[in-house]
């Protein structure tokens, strides 16, 4: 016997198991030939491999991958980009409305327009539009005239060019860089937008006319504005001096449909048990802070969780544009004030979140913190508001705290930054991080609780995890989430409403 209580010898051996340590196969030489028993147990393979000549280049396994690497950044360096030009179909129906529209006007009422729908105001302008384009002796068939009226149409009542961007489902970013550059976001991917402003007039009248509609202005006086749109699309607009290329607007759309954590779940942003533990978690009344950067998918992750509370709680939203789309009976949102002309009147994030205690709200939602209104928010998510939720950027759970120190002490608060991390242990729940990989897809990378303090660091443990295995030939990322396997902290919490067992098994 060994010492491993198994009999020396071909005869105390599994067949086909690991031999002892004591048994190697023998040496070959490079000259006789192998007996036929050497060969069957080498079947994987030579036991020495032949060396190769001299002067023969040996074949590294990255070599090829790192000569593509090399190719593709070759290209990129060589590669001459041209500017693209609106053609075909877009640009002659931009023609024709240019001759169009100001003898339109001429025959329009403006204040008797402005009270149509816009079906019935395309009904009135067809036979105006039939009468202008024969006075300029234009022929147009059945499709151009259609397309024709629905520009013009856009042009008075809508924003002009960017209805059909903002029509069109596919579409989830506008980016606007001056009245000749247009892009949008479909897929993931940035592309160039098939529309152009007349000039940088027309694009500074449709970014007023957006940002008039809420009460806000943008000029040169206040050359930034943040506005929304019916919809609930949010609004960025920056105007001459600060942006060189005329007026820029960014509009980040959102989705008709109620995006729930079923249909994130679907889409690759998290697998069945994250689901679950996240669900729970909006249930329970956890106090959840989702991290991530810009575009990563913030909002939408706190618009899903957001269908988790129960319809019987007050909610209050408060943000600086609303852009929140809660799924609640009892929701109210609050919007902060910029200041007027004079500098005066702006109510902020923090006045609204002090106001906000006394309306009674059992939940309070910010949309996203920025500054010294975290410590309003760790103050609400301390006195009774248990399963508050807010967003704000950060690339990890760990940045996100020490984000959130830092902010508390850009404010006036004369507190030591021991105790304002201990207010942040014992106030958050949970942080959600979201990230936008560079394939374009949106998943959630990391669940992590807050357990406290150990000296003065806070402590997390991470609930799960996304872990990046590979890229497809499409250019995807193929990745899986794992669970860490521990028990979870607010297991308590869950308890309280009898999700414990649940909540354990998604864990675990």
């Amino acid at each position: 016997m060994s010492a491993f209580g198994r009999k020396n010898g071909p005869g105390g051996m599994n067949k086909g198991a690991r031999p002892s340590f004591g048994v190697a196969k023998p040496m070959r030489g490079g000259g006789g030939a192998a007996p036929e028993a050497d060969k069957a147990a080498d079947a994987g393979g030579e036991q020495f491999p032949p060396v190769p000549a001299e002067g023969t280049p040996v074949a590294s396994p990255g070599a090829d991958k790192n000569a593509d690497a090399l190719d593709r950044l070759q290209q990129r360096s060589d590669a001459v980009h041209e500017k693209q030009e609106v053609g075909g179909f877009e640009a002659s129906v931009h023609k024709i409305k240019e001759q169009v529209l100001p003898r339109l006007l001429e025959r329009v009422d403006p204040e008797a327009a402005a009270t149509l729908s816009k079906e019935e105001l395309s009904e009135e302008f067809r036979p105006i539009i039939m009468e202008v384009l024969a006075e300029l002796k234009v022929t147009l068939n059945r499709r151009e005239q259609f397309a024709l009226e629905k520009v013009l149409i856009d042009e008075l009542l809508g924003f002009g060019p960017l209805e059909e961007l903002l029509g069109d489902p596919d579409v989830s970013d506008i980016m606007v860089n001056g009245p000749d550059q247009t892009y949008i976001e479909k897929g993931g991917k940035l592309v160039v937008a098939p529309i152009k402003f007349r000039d940088e007039a027309h694009l500074f009248q449709i970014a007023q006319r957006i940002v008039n509609q809420v009460g806000r202005r943008v000029d040169q006086t206040t050359p930034l504005a943040d506005a929304r749109l019916k919809d609930g699309s949010r609004v960025n607009v920056i105007v001459p001096p600060l942006s060189l290329r005329g007026t820029a607007i960014s509009i980040r759309k959102f989705s008709e449909k109620p995006i729930t954590l079923d249909n994130l779940k679907g889409w690759g942003s998290m697998d069945e048990k994250m689901c679950t533990a996240l669900k729970i978690a909006g249930a329970c009344r956890m106090n959840v802070v989702i991290s991530g950067g810009t575009g990563s998918g913030k909002t939408t992750m706190l618009n899903a969780l957001s269908k988790m509370i129960d319809p019987g709680e007050r909610v209050l939203t408060i943000e600086d544009a609303a852009e929140l789309r809660l799924q609640q009976p009892h929701w109210l949102p609050l919007e902060t004030r910029p200041p007027n002309l004079e500098g005066q009147g702006a109510i902020t994030i923090g006045d609204l979140v002090k106001n906000a205690l006394r309306m009674r709200p059992d939940r309070i939602i910010l949309g996203e913190i920025r500054g010294a209104e975290c410590f309003d928010l760790l103050a609400a998510m301390n006195t009774g508001h248990d399963g508050s939720m807010c967003t704000l950027h950060a690339n990890s759970p760990r940045e996100c705290l020490g984000r959130m120190e830092n902010m508390i002490l850009m404010g006036d608060i004369k507190i030591p930054k021991e105790a304002i991390s201990r207010q942040i242990a014992e106030s958050v729940d949970l942080i959600v991080q979201v990230k936008r990989l560079r394939d374009g897809s949106r998943r959630t990378t990391n669940v992590t609780e807050v357990i406290g303090m150990e000296g003065d660091v806070i402590v997390t443990q991470e609930l799960f995890t996304f872990e990046y295995l590979d890229e497809g030939d499409d250019g995807k990322i193929i990745g899986e989430h794992r669970s860490s396997g521990l028990r979870p902290y607010t297991l308590e919490k869950a308890r309280q409403f009898g999700f414990d067992q649940a909540y354990l098994e998604a864990c675990l």
